[in-house]
């Protein structure tokens, strides 16, 4: 052990000077290159001697296309608004565009009396138009601002004085009330309290019975709420379809039907006591005959004629004056092909004399007497047709998607009347029903007569 001790003693001291320049050297090499000034190419973006300084470049230009892109797209988006609100369109039959809504339309609804023209939109307003106006120049209307929110349904009450919106954020009912000042104006107010949230699912649709005794509002899960006016639920339906695509009140009030997965449409009546307490929602029948599920459907003004449009090409025309209480089902009158492209709606006319269907942007009108097309209006709004309705008196067609509400003529509509007045004509021989029907031809006559400007 002495010996080794004694031959590394000198030794290590040496080994441990050596290790101690070689840090020293490093040391000062590491100091040498710090203090050297970097080339002003790399630090300009510019090709560098390493692999980092070069990869600069790409990341400044990735950067700035980030940024660029971040700036377009509101720029792009707002061309598009524009475009939107640009959207032009002209047709022999066009009546009117009722220009107002800043932003898009989503809803539609006709007074009972005809007189008003309900609409609401994203601009966070609901404007009522008065029918007396659609074939003027200008078009009056009045607006009620949505607080915090926007509407996205909206349907007036029977004495058109107040109307209901479901709330796009607030997911529930609202009530308005609409007084007249002194000074001949209107005012809308919100009633205190908004309905109780109780769907779990979006809401697809609302209505307001007729005779002013229940609210409707459907889920796009099975669900439909039978409400009394003061927000009260009074049933629940469960329509077993899987999924709800569309529900409503009939115009008479009676009833409320529902249509989605499956192929057939579900109606039930909602029955009150002769006080006019709630007794209870009764199933009353079902329109069933298409082979996939269904859009959309539509009633005439007295209920007794349906429509109903399915996602296996077809549109139905149904007898729906049944004793459903015996158990008897509708009868089936027509089946008409149509194009189910993109979003689909169906509309009756009040008189069940023309079907129209809308899919994506486009509008076909149909007679109901053979089902043959009538009309074909193509790219209506500059997005797809969300609402599509005739007004009470069968005279016009109303359609809504983009800013803009375009009203057309129900030319359709006059021809049918044409056509059965004349056939009535030929089949009577009593003098007071000739001169009833002489004058109802003549007016229709003068009213194609007059859209058209000239004799028929």
């Amino acid at each position: 052990m002495e010996a080794a001790a004694a031959l590394g003693g000198p030794a290590l001291p040496a080994a441990l000077a050596l290790l101690l320049v070689l840090l020293l050297l490093l040391l000062a090499a590491a100091l040498r290159r710090a203090a050297t000034p970097r080339p002003p190419a790399a630090t300009a973006g510019g090709p560098g001697a390493n692999g980092q300084a070069a990869a600069r470049p790409g990341e400044q230009r990735k950067a700035k296309v980030s940024a660029r892109s971040r700036r377009e797209k509101p720029q792009q988006q707002q061309q598009q608004q524009q475009q939107q609100q640009q959207h032009s369109f002209a047709h022999r039959l066009l009546v009117a565009a009722l220009k107002g809504h800043s932003g898009a339309v989503s809803c539609l609804d006709f007074s009972s009396s005809g007189k008003y023209l309900a609409s609401c939109a994203e601009d966070r307003t609901v404007r009522l138009w008065s029918t007396r106006d659609l074939a003027a120049r200008e078009h009056r209307c009045l607006r009620a601002n949505v607080g915090l929110d926007h509407a996205e349904l909206v349907r007036l009450s029977p004495d058109s004085r107040a109307f209901i919106v479901w709330l796009a954020n607030g997911e529930t009912i609202r009530v308005y009330k609409m007084t007249k000042k002194e000074d001949g104006s209107f005012t809308f107010t919100a009633t205190p309290g908004d309905f109780p949230k109780k769907h779990k699912a979006p809401v697809i649709n609302i209505g307001i019975a007729e005779t002013g005794k229940f609210i409707m509002t459907a889920s796009s899960d099975t669900t439909i709420l039978i409400w009394s006016p003061k927000g009260e639920v009074l049933a629940s339906i469960n329509t077993n379809q899987m999924n709800n695509a569309y529900a409503a009140v009939s115009p008479c009030g009676r009833f409320v039907a529902s249509c989605g997965f499956t192929p057939d449409v579900k109606v039930w009546e909602v029955c009150f006591g002769k006080n006019g307490e709630f007794r209870e929602v009764a199933r009353a029948f079902e329109l069933k005959g298409h082979t996939a599920g269904i859009h959309s459907f539509s009633f005439s003004n007295d209920s007794r004629r349906m429509a109903t449009l399915s996602k296996d090409g077809t549109w139905k025309f149904w007898d729906t004056d049944v004793e459903y209480k015996k158990q008897q089902d509708p009868y089936l009158l027509l089946t008409g092909k149509c194009a189910v492209a993109g979003p689909c709606r169906i509309a009756l006319s009040p008189d069940a004399r023309v079907v129209a269907v809308a899919s994506g942007v486009d509008i076909v009108v149909y007679n109901t007497r053979r089902g043959e097309e009538e009309e074909r209006f193509l790219g209506v709004h500059g997005r797809c047709i969300t609402d599509l309705a005739f007004d009470t008196s069968s005279r016009y067609l109303v359609s809504c998607g983009d800013r803009a509400i375009r009203v057309f003529h129900n030319t359709a509509g006059h021809r049918a009347v044409v056509e059965e007045m004349e056939a009535m004509l030929k089949k009577t021989g009593n003098k007071a029903t000739r001169e009833r029907l002489e004058q109802q031809l003549s007016g229709a006559r003068k009213a194609l007569a007059a859209i058209y400007g000239k004799k028929q």
